[in-house]
């Protein structure tokens, strides 16, 4: 593992406007290209968080995922946000995982936002995913994901000695500012807890429903410190994360010898 780059794109995001945000999106990145190894975009980035954008959901050969994609090659560097994504088997809060060799990976956000009835049009994921770039073991996740611990959780598998699930989780989201707080303890509790840099990503602005976004994005530290942390403003920030600082953190902390062992499971994931 080297030190990893990491461009937080706080935006603005354009209400039910895919070609919209697409040009603003594409205008706030183009100025990484070379100095960056991950952006991270927000959730619904070509909407906004909506459940009547799903009327307008794009099918995976789309320009969303092509233009992803192409942000990946010009960029240099993997590309990863949410977006409304129709497949056969219904319409998912998408995040997609895009590097500069074309790859795409997906996850499907797990726990749909009930208190927004967001469950009632929208499929549920059913698998967590954990990718890798640059050496990096990344686990990215969605907006309420953030939760529920034990989906969040980090194992530690004693048949790969040292070896944790992850040692980067991401979060991207639409979190309005009326639960800031939760948000901000929230990304702070899963670093601590699970021995990883967190990164994430939320909007900023008001969007269609009235709601008001303050931002708050961050990369916080395996203590709980965030290294960067963006106010209520539209912002690119760039902070790189140490491969060394995670290691020694481990080696001097090891709480993950002590932790349950478990499975993820997927009961429930049609409820």
């Amino acid at each position: 593992m080297q030190d990893l780059r990491i461009s937080l794109v706080q935006g603005d995001t354009r209400w039910h406007d895919p070609a919209g945000n697409r040009d603003y999106y594409g205008a706030l990145l183009a100025p990484l290209a070379g100095n960056t190894d991950l952006v991270i975009l927000p959730e619904t980035f070509t909407s906004g968080f909506s459940n009547e954008a799903i009327d307008r959901a794009e099918g995976m050969d789309g320009p969303t995922v092509a233009w992803i994609r192409g942000q990946a090659a010009a960029l240099g560097a993997a590309v990863t946000g949410s977006a409304q994504l129709r497949t056969p088997e219904g319409v998912f809060n998408r995040l997609l995982w895009a590097t500069p060799d074309g790859a795409l990976q997906t996850y499907d956000k797990r726990h749909l936002f009930r208190y927004a009835n967001e469950h009632r049009r929208y499929a549920a994921g059913r698998e967590r995913l954990t990718v890798e770039w640059k050496g990096w073991r990344i686990n990215p996740q969605v907006c309420y994901d953030l939760r529920f611990p034990v989906f969040c959780r980090n194992r530690y598998d004693v048949e790969r000695p040292g070896q944790l699930d992850f040692d980067l989780q991401i979060f991207v989201a639409n979190w309005p500012s009326a639960r800031a707080h939760p948000w901000r303890t929230l990304l702070r509790a899963r670093a601590i807890e699970n021995l990883c840099y967190v990164a994430a990503v939320n909007r900023v602005g008001v969007d269609g429903n009235d709601l008001h976004y303050a931002g708050d994005s961050a990369v916080i530290d395996f203590l709980g410190q965030p290294q960067v942390e963006i106010r209520e403003r539209e912002q690119v920030v760039t902070s790189a994360i140490s491969a060394a600082a995670l290691a020694a953190h481990r080696q001097r902390f090891p709480a993950m010898l002590d932790a349950d062992a478990f499975e993820l499971g997927v009961a429930n994931a049609d409820r």
